[in-house]
């Protein structure tokens, strides 16, 4: 069981990245901590060097030595780059602390109180098995050294050690869990963040499709058929006037601005074109929308000679089939599915078959069923062009989504057949 970051030494920043194999410290210490670790480990130097002095023990003089050699190592590890981002390096480190704090135990009692912080030293730069093992060897040592130094066994220098040791531990692995929980609850903020983030763009994506279709349908459905009827008004005028008459002129010139302003508003609707039918005609877009669909295979195929449609009538055809298409990936649990799109001389269908396990069309027609609204929006968009919508399913014998859209009779006169992509 290891952290996430490299081993870091009491006092050193961390590394800004460490290979993938090197060991892992136990935990991540504050700068606050690191701090309090700093100063307890001098402090109780200083203590152990001046009770020597104070006692004037008879090796005071190596005592003295003995910690100040223990401090210039610790100082040393704690600046020393090499320990900062290497495993190895902060080890050694380490066994050099421990010979020098061996030193000081064999001259003096008060070496014992070094123990405790070296038991965070050794939880922190070491794995935990490797951490928990060198506080048991730590806790041996300081109980030998007492013993060394005291002529009679008591409960308390077995005790201390030892209790030292399983607090350290303890203290180690409470602040690792609550660490690594306040990190959990950090990704899972920042992934609710950009979740979040992602559905409000794309709830403006579509919302901006919604509106660019509803405009071009409204401009379809308004001003292009008005100026298509004032075109077809002012040519009845046309032939029934007598040739020659002075309003003749006047008619054709208002029937010219009428058929650029039909143009005008034509190219308005395109620009509002969804962005499937922007770089190519229906067909190629009904073929791409095959090729990237996940899961079953799709196919498409086109029948009849293809023509230019009014783009409410492309948008219809290309959302029928992403709707019935998406039914398919999810629901279906088909093996195949095909995609016809068929152009006659007044009507375009399209035909979307699979051969999944197929489903009741009477419990979806209205929503309520598990089949949701998809049909029912399928069949709305088809109606509002006048066309005419079925879907032939059944349990186990796969679906069969058809769409009929009759053309309108101004655009079958003024549209020529385009090439197959």
């Amino acid at each position: 069981m290891t952290a996430a970051a490299p081993p870091v030494p009491p006092g050193a920043c961390a590394p800004t990245a460490a290979p993938a194999a090197t060991a892992l410290t136990l935990t991540p210490v504050s700068k606050v901590l690191k701090l309090c670790l700093h100063a307890l480990l001098l402090g109780l130097l200083a203590l152990a060097a001046g009770r020597a002095v104070a006692d004037s023990a008879p090796r005071a003089g190596w005592v003295v030595a003995a910690c100040v050699v223990l401090a210039a190592v610790y100082a040393a590890g704690v600046r020393a780059p090499a320990v900062h981002g290497s495993p190895r390096a902060g080890a050694v480190w380490l066994a050099g602390l421990g010979a020098a704090w061996a030193g000081l135990l064999l001259i003096s009692p008060d070496g014992l109180w070094i123990a405790f912080p070296l038991y965070f030293l050794e939880l922190h730069l070491l794995r935990l098995r490797w951490g928990v093992a060198a506080v048991a060897v730590t806790a041996c040592a300081a109980i030998g050294g007492f013993l060394a130094h005291s002529s009679a066994a008591t409960p308390g220098a077995f005790l201390g050690p030892l209790l030292g040791g399983a607090v350290a531990v303890a203290t180690v692995l409470g602040y690792q869990a609550l660490y690594r929980e306040s990190e959990r609850r950090r990704e899972l903020i920042e992934e609710l963040i950009t979740t979040r983030a992602d559905l409000a763009a794309a709830e403006r994506g579509a919302g901006i499709l919604a509106e660019r279709e509803r405009l071009a349908r409204e401009i379809h459905d308004t001003l292009a058929q008005g100026l298509s009827s004032i075109q077809l008004l002012l040519r009845a005028a046309e032939r029934a006037l007598p040739e020659g008459a002075p309003a003749l002129p006047h008619i054709a010139q208002a029937r010219e601005a009428a058929q650029d302003n039909l143009a005008e508003a034509r190219r308005f609707v395109r620009a509002l074109t969804p962005p499937d039918l922007e770089h190519g005609s229906l067909a190629a877009a009904l073929e791409r929308l095959c090729a990237g669909m996940p899961g079953p295979r799709m196919r498409f195929s086109l029948s009849g000679r293809p023509r230019v449609l009014p783009t409410p009538y492309e948008v219809a055809l290309l959302r029928i089939a992403q709707s019935a298409l998406a039914n398919v990936v999810r629901h279906a649990r088909a093996g195949r599915a095909e995609i016809t799109l068929t152009f006659m001389d007044a009507s375009v269908t399209l035909d979307i078959v699979d051969d999944g396990h197929g489903f009741d069309p009477s419990s979806a027609a209205s929503g309520s069923g598990d089949g949701g609204f998809g049909l029912p929006a399928m069949r709305s968009r088809a109606e509002t062009l006048g066309g005419l919508f079925t879907v032939e399913s059944a349990p186990g014998q796969g679906t069969a989504v058809a769409v009929t859209l009759p053309l309108p009779l101004e655009h079958l006169e003024h549209t020529d057949p385009v090439e197959a992509p």
